[in-house]
């Protein structure tokens, strides 16, 4: 009900709007405690549906892209507070560690420059000095705890030049240059003071004279001889405060440290004294080593939230070359705080850089909040919006029934455009098959090539009607499917079905077998199309479910088997096609009323009533599934139905089909053992029938192939009888006369006998006889007596490899293929005997002559915009002697048949791009008919347009359409006749026939 309500609404706004304007229109709405009227008026405005068209879907919109953007500012508001908020704390842990390590450092440094007082006082204020190397060092490593940022210590002495040789004779070693070690850096493994050289002449030294231990190997370095520690003394004893190098690479540790140094002054030196004076009153240079890595891990180490941020030291003396002392700059987040450091050194700044080590969390309360607030939002606006919906909709259903038959007629012109559709564009295609595999039968061609083509042909033709099922499945529906009347050979179109299947049973190892009775006529009258299609859809459901033994069709006058509906079931009986048991035929016609006393077995008294058995040894159907076999669209089994395809309307069609022929259809199946399927049909004698029917093409070929096998004698060698006169059926439609044995005794008894052209083995018998094989083929070869008959091996497929081995070397053995059909059994004779035809007999089609006689000389135009559509057609006419001209488009259609013109007729497609065929029989109609009138009227000359006074090309539409409604179409614009996709050289006699005798 709901898919109809909105088809209704999609499909009649101008109904509903007519019915609208009826200003009398009102409705009534009924509730618990109040009744009351709304006018139509009211509808107009609210309820109807050009609110959902105008101003409530604006709202609506509008409604929706507010929320949304109101939802976007939500959660980028509540973003950014999440951010500053993460700002807010990384910017307080990176203040706390850069306070912490700047309190750690001015401890460290008072604590050198309490030294620094120390050796003032103990040094240079006795007369004779109170501190040594071995005290200084002793002290500073008592003292280390208490300057836990620094490494070591060390004291430089000012040494001016004049004082310098007794200075180094004092000490007992020589001042050595500095910048020896910037240039050749020393290690701990093969550090050695000795091999420095001595400090260049220069005004003064600072030549170092006490060391703590772990800084020892300073111990006589100049400290004024290196370019940065120069700088660095002459800036401290200047500055008269502490100053600190740019960061470098320690020695022995290799670890980035700096030096920070403090001037020893003379005792008594005022606290604001000028540099001079400050220089003038240096006595030496306190040194404190520092270790920035460990000093600053150290710092981490103390803090619980270690891991949570990265921390970078730098010293931004230089701020376009700012130099790393801690830290890397591999960071994921984009957050960085800045947090200045003061080491007490005015020259040089530092500074420390925080980030966090992971990324930002997603925003969840942001997320969930806006994502909630818009679905609110959005859940407000639908419930308005199904408000609004489910007015219009209350409108919609009181008008529902004034639409109902609108509704079906619309339904069936979808229903026939589709249908149309469809035969076209898959006809279209199978058109160019047809048609070239009918070309390719004109070539030159030998039996087993044209058996293939023709076999090719017939499952062309196959599966057009295959293709027709779904067209006779809406026919059915509508009652309009109706029987043709037309002769034919009941044994060829069976032959047709066999070489249909022949593929897929040889793929499966499957026997398939046909078997009509000697009383049933040669040619019978009725629709040999829906009897194939009838033979097609059940045999085609016995391949698909069974995968071994055999299927077994036979074909009977109803009063051959009249007599043995009460007889003895055979289910488990080995008298089968294959030995596997079978369900017995005769329970599947138990309740036909053809068999009832009540029935008549002759409706009509020049009738043929048919009975038809398709058995196989299949899977059977199950029992709770046997009673909707033949209901549209039903499977059996859903897990079958993906295991074998299908759709389920063969068997309904069938049924149908079986309807309309005068007959019922029925069937028994025993799971695991098989099926079978009967059905009855009646057809007329075609002898005795007095309609002018339609001819159908009888199978020449056959005809004029048994006249080659007159007169022989065969030999069938095969112990199972129902198999035997299978084969016996199919070689007697040849002319020959069959004799059947079961043993080779009896195969070399007949052959002594009496004359045998040829001898049948079937592959059972060779199988589990070799050697008695090879003793018949001895004996054969002892009789001398003419012609030695020749062996044939009647083969199934599930054992064609192993034939081709074991009768690898039988000289004079052919090995015939299963299923038998005349054509082939007759192709592999003639082969065998010698007789091969390397010509193309008759194919069945109508003789060429009356064709040629009609065409030749004939100027026709093909118009196509499939190439291969042309070339089909345009070779089926110029093989009757026709000029043919071919044309894409329906423009160069109109431009090559406006008058004055040399064509005699056109075969015109109907569906073409640009302009259809349609459209372009009606404007050569026009130009036609404006022609004329100016002739008839005197305007124009007659000879202008070739002495021709009435223009009117002959125009038969060439499309794979079958529908009737296309056909009127066609007449409708102005064409002539109508030829349907594939069409074949009979229909094409009938059509221009009208037009050129």
């Amino acid at each position: 009900m709901v898919s109809m309500n909105w088809f209704i609404n999609g499909e009649y706004k101008g109904a509903k709007a007519s019915l609208l304007d009826d200003s009398s229109s009102k409705m009534w709405f009924k509730f618990p405690n109040y009744s009351f009227k709304i006018h139509h008026q009211y509808y107009q405005y609210v309820g109807s549906k050009r609110i959902s068209k105008t101003w409530w879907r604006k709202l609506l919109f509008s409604w929706v892209i507010v929320w949304v953007l109101a939802s976007v500012f939500i959660f980028l508001y509540m973003s950014s507070q999440a951010t500053e908020k993460r700002k807010e704390t990384l910017a307080s842990m990176c203040d706390e560690r850069a306070r912490m390590l700047q309190d750690q450092f001015n401890i460290s440094m008072n604590h050198i420059q309490a030294i620094s007082i120390l050796i003032s006082t103990f040094h240079h204020g006795k007369s004779i000095s109170a501190i040594d190397q071995r005290t200084f060092a002793k002290y500073a490593e008592r003292t280390a705890f208490e300057r836990p940022l620094t490494s070591g210590v060390a004291y430089a002495v000012r040494v001016f030049h004049s004082e310098r040789e007794q200075f180094e004779k004092q000490q007992g070693w020589t001042i050595k240059r500095m910048d020896t070690l910037e240039q050749d850096p020393v290690h701990k493994d093969d550090y050695n003071p000795d091999l420095f050289e001595p400090s260049p002449i220069q005004e003064e030294y600072a030549p170092v004279i006490f060391a703590q231990d772990v800084v020892s190997h300073v111990v006589s370095i100049d400290m004024l001889s290196g370019k940065e520690d120069s700088k660095n003394v002459l800036r401290a004893r200047k500055s008269g405060k502490g100053v600190l190098t740019a960061p470098f690479r320690l020695l022995k540790t290799n670890r980035l440290g700096v030096i920070l140094t403090f001037a020893v002054y003379k005792r008594g030196l005022p606290s604001n004294a000028t540099p001079n004076e400050r220089i003038q009153a240096t006595d030496g240079y306190l040194g404190g080593v520092f270790d920035i890595e460990s000093l600053v891990e150290k710092l981490l180490q103390q803090l619980a939230s270690k891991q949570t941020i990265l921390v970078n030291v730098l010293d931004t003396t230089n701020q376009s070359y700012p130099i790393s002392m801690y830290g890397s700059n591999a960071s994921d987040d984009g957050l960085e705080h800045v947090s200045h450091l003061n080491f007490g050194d005015p020259f040089r700044k530092h500074e420390m850089r925080c980030r966090f080590k992971q990324k930002p969390p997603y925003p969840w309360l942001a997320i969930t909040t806006s994502i909630g607030i818009l679905m609110i939002a959005l859940l407000v606006g639908h419930i308005f919006s199904a408000t609004v919906n489910r007015i219009a909709k209350v409108e919609d259903d009181c008008h529902k029934m004034m639409k109902l038959k609108k509704q079906a007629e619309a339904a069936g012109v979808a229903k026939s455009q589709f249908l149309a559709t469809v035969s076209h564009e898959i006809r279209t295609p199978m058109n160019g098959v047809l048609g070239m595999l009918h070309m390719l039968m004109d070539t030159d061609l030998d039996v087993t090539q044209l058996d293939y083509v023709r076999t090719a042909q017939a499952s062309g033709k196959a599966l057009v009607t295959l293709i027709n099922e779904v067209l006779d499945q809406a026919k059915i529906e509508s009652g309009k499917l109706e029987l043709e009347e037309v002769r034919f050979d009941l044994r060829a179109v069976l032959d047709d079905v066999l070489s249909l299947f022949s593929g897929k049973v040889q793929d499966k190892g499957v026997e398939l077998a046909v078997y009509i009775s000697d009383q049933v006529p040669e040619v019978l009258t009725g629709d040999p199309g829906r009897f194939r299609q009838i033979i097609i859809n059940l045999m085609g459901n016995s391949i698909k479910f069974t995968e071994k033994g055999h299927i077994l069709v036979t074909v009977h006058l109803v009063e051959e088997v009249i007599g043995s509906i009460e007889g003895k079931t055979e289910s488990s009986s080995k008298n089968t096609l294959s030995g596997f048991p079978v369900a017995e035929r005769r329970q599947s016609w138990k309740g036909f009323r053809t068999f009832s006393l009540e029935g008549s077995m002759h409706p009509f008294s020049d009738s043929i009533n048919l009975i038809v058995s398709v058995e196989d040894t299949g899977e059977g159907i199950p029992l709770e599934a046997q009673s909707g076999v033949f209901t549209p669209f039903m499977q059996v089994d859903p897990s079958i139905f993906r295991t074998h395809g299908g759709t389920g309307i063969g068997l309904s069609i069938s049924k149908c089909l079986v309807n309309l022929m005068k007959g019922e259809i029925g069937f028994v199946s025993i799971p695991k053992i098989g099926s079978t399927f009967t059905f009855t049909a009646v057809f007329t004698s075609s002898s005795s029938s007095s309609k002018k029917n339609k001819s159908q093409q009888i199978n020449i070929y056959s005809n004029s192939v048994s006249s080659q096998f007159d007169g022989m004698r065969a030999l069938v060698m095969d112990p199972r009888p129902v198999r035997a006169k299978v084969a016996k059926y199919h070689i007697q439609r040849l002319g020959i006369d069959v004799k059947i044995v079961c043993k080779w005794e009896q195969g070399l008894f007949f052959i002594r006998k009496g004359s045998i052209n040829m001898v049948l083995i079937e592959q059972e018998v060779w199988d589990k006889g070799l050697n008695g094989s090879a003793h018949f083929f001895d004996n054969l070869d002892k009789m001398n007596r003419g012609t030695p008959p020749k062996v044939f091996l009647l083969s199934n497929s599930i054992s064609s490899s192993r034939a081709n081995t074991t009768t690898t070397g039988v000289r004079n053995l052919t090995v015939v293929p299963k299923p038998l059909r005349a054509s082939m059994l007759a192709a592999s004779l003639q082969q065998a005997m010698g007789d091969g035809n390397k010509g193309n007999p008759c194919n069945g089609e109508l003789p060429r002559a009356p064709l040629q006689n009609l065409l030749i000389g004939r100027n026709i135009l093909i118009v196509d915009d499939n190439n291969v559509n042309l070339k089909v057609a345009a070779g089926a006419l110029k093989k009757y002697g026709a000029d043919v001209v071919t044309a894409a488009r329906g423009i160069k259609a109109i431009e090559l048949l406006t008058p004055p013109h040399q064509f005699d007729a056109c075969f015109m497609d109907i569906q073409m791009p640009e302009i259809d065929g349609f459209e372009a029989t009606r404007r050569i109609r026009e130009i036609e008919k404006n022609i004329n009138n100016h002739i008839h009227f005197g305007e124009v000359s007659v000879e202008a347009y070739n002495n021709v006074s009435n223009w009117h090309v002959a125009i038969l539409a060439m499309t794979a359409d079958v529908i009737q409604a296309t056909h009127e179409e066609c007449l409708r614009c102005g064409m002539d006749g109508y030829v349907s996709k594939p069409f074949e050289a009979e229909q094409l006699y009938r059509e221009v026939s009208r037009f050129f005798q």
